[in-house]
């Protein structure tokens, strides 16, 4: 018997359907992939298995209980919790007191049992394997060490199928594999997963089970080791993927930037020459330095050492305006933390940047910036229903292209994409690797950080790859791959020759 059935799930939003009957059936001790691009309705349905929505019809029978239309509390009682890829911790808070966030233990007069939660914390860090003072500031604590701390607060109250959404964004190749032993573990002892992911080898490297959506609908359901990630792909988008690569050689123009042994917080000593027309790489492991170098170049922090010109005009630093009067955008990983205005309607999101420029016009041209968002809108294909939605009602594919539109609508010459299609289902993605040749076919010049090596090979000419924060290899167009990029990145070949940042 399955350990959870979803039947006939229907949902609409303003008349809108979302949801058009959707099935969904997860056995007990298997890891089931739930796949869809963005907007395919993986996340309404979600909401509907934990309580935050209610399904317009339908039945959902979690271990032989009707659970249909039941609490957020009453899901998470019965044994089910969602771990949101865009994490849901206090920051300051101590880890300990995270996981156990609204079932403190208590002793006389209510007092906290402070010793008791922090030893049991430390113990289930200690079984899964976790790195983690449970006395630490969550603030203080590494993007991946949040996942896993998400992840091992579920467990502590004994979930038994865990809902896993893009769990790996943050994490590097050594952090993915361990928490996949843990998933595996925990499998093998009976626990189930729901897992949802645009990454199609770590689907079939982990998962035994997948269902597909396609626009709010149910496509397929089958074993893993029955299909291939062509065909579940083809699945997802409705039809088959080229094989081909998108990029081709391309002429650039005159030099656009110039770093001299740029030094600054997270990186040292970076020197390399960019031209108009060029998609450069940056990519390592998690923590390389490649984020800390693109925030410097965008006026977040101030270089302690070397220098950085833009069209030739020396920068002095730590400046976004500066940065961005003089032709720079940035597009920031996090589009939580860094790019949600969530007060803001899509509209308001997508100008914002550009106002910030042109601030000395007290008046905004409501027709003329509506206009802008049709064809940025139609340029990105970004599913919305009006412009004056909140940013919040997309999903995070569709977020993401609203924040890309922000920034060209700025027209900088000088693109700084950090994970740009982070959250990003695999057709979208290939939206966004063709509208970033095709701005270097226009002339602008992208710059874009990733610790995806396909996604290099789709889009950069050249690839520098990072090592605590230094460049350790730069590769043409033609070099980059997994094993390459591999070795540099975690400094396994012994490589002598200087490495050449120049063209």
């Amino acid at each position: 018997m399955d350990l959870l059935t979803m039947s006939g799930i229907r949902k609409s939003f303003s008349g809108v359907p979302v949801l058009s009957g959707v099935d969904l059936h997860v056995a007990r001790g298997e890891v089931h992939a739930l796949l869809g691009e963005n907007g395919a309705g993986k996340s309404t349905l979600m909401n509907i298995l934990t309580g935050s929505y209610a399904a317009d019809a339908g039945t959902v029978t979690f271990d032989g209980r009707d659970i249909t239309g039941a609490s957020i509390k009453a899901v998470e009682r019965a044994g089910i919790a969602f771990v949101h890829q865009e994490l849901n911790l206090f920051n300051d808070l101590l880890a300990y007191e995270n996981i156990f966030l609204g079932q403190e233990e208590t002793g006389p007069l209510f007092s906290l049992r402070k010793r008791s939660m922090i030893e049991k914390a430390r113990d289930l860090f200690d079984r899964l394997g976790v790195d983690i003072d449970p006395t630490a500031l969550v603030a203080d604590l590494k993007q991946s060490q949040k996942q896993l701390l998400e992840i091992s607060r579920a467990l502590f109250f004994n979930a038994r199928l865990l809902i896993l959404d893009e769990p790996t964004t943050a994490l590097n190749t050594a952090e993915v594999e361990h928490l996949f032993r843990i998933v595996r573990a925990l499998r093998d002892q009976g626990t189930s997963f729901i897992f949802i992911s645009h990454k199609m080898p770590e689907v079939f490297e982990l998962c035994d089970t997948y269902t597909v959506l396609r626009n709010g609908s149910f496509v397929a359901e089958g074993r893993i080791a029955d299909t291939t990630p062509r065909e579940v792909t083809g699945m997802m988008v409705g039809a088959a993927i080229s094989e081909r690569g998108a990029w081709e050689p391309r002429e650039t123009g005159e030099r656009v930037l110039s770093l001299d042994h740029l030094s600054g917080p997270g990186f040292s000593d970076v020197s390399m020459e960019v031209r108009r027309g060029q998609v450069i790489g940056l990519t390592g492991l998690m923590g390389c330095g490649s984020t800390e170098l693109m925030q410097c170049l965008f006026g977040l922090t101030r270089p302690t050492s070397g220098s950085v010109e833009v069209f030739g005009r020396r920068l002095s630093g730590g400046s976004i305006h500066e940065a961005m009067k003089a032709g720079v955008a940035m597009l920031p990983s996090d589009r939580k933390e860094n790019s949600v205005v969530p007060d803001m309607s899509l509209l308001e999101n997508m100008y914002l940047s550009e106002h910030v420029l042109s601030a000395r016009r007290p008046v905004i041209n409501g027709a003329a910036e509506q206009e802008r968002f049709e064809r940025y809108q139609r340029l990105l294909s970004i599913k919305a229903n009006s412009s004056s939605d909140s940013v919040l009602s997309l999903s995070g594919g569709n977020q993401q292209k609203v924040f890309m539109a922000r920034w060209l609508n700025t027209e900088a010459e000088l693109l700084l994409l950090d994970n740009p299609t982070q959250g990003i289902d695999v057709g979208a993605k290939a939206e966004i690797y063709h509208l970033i040749l095709e701005l270097a076919r226009q002339g602008k010049t992208v710059v874009i950080n990733t610790l995806e090596i396909p996604e290099l090979r789709e889009v950069a000419d050249v690839c520098y790859v990072l090592y605590e924060g230094r460049i350790v290899k730069r590769l043409e167009h033609d070099e980059i791959d997994e094993q390459t990029v591999m070795l540099y990145s975690t400094n396994s070949v012994a490589d002598d020759l200087p490495v050449e940042t120049n063209e």
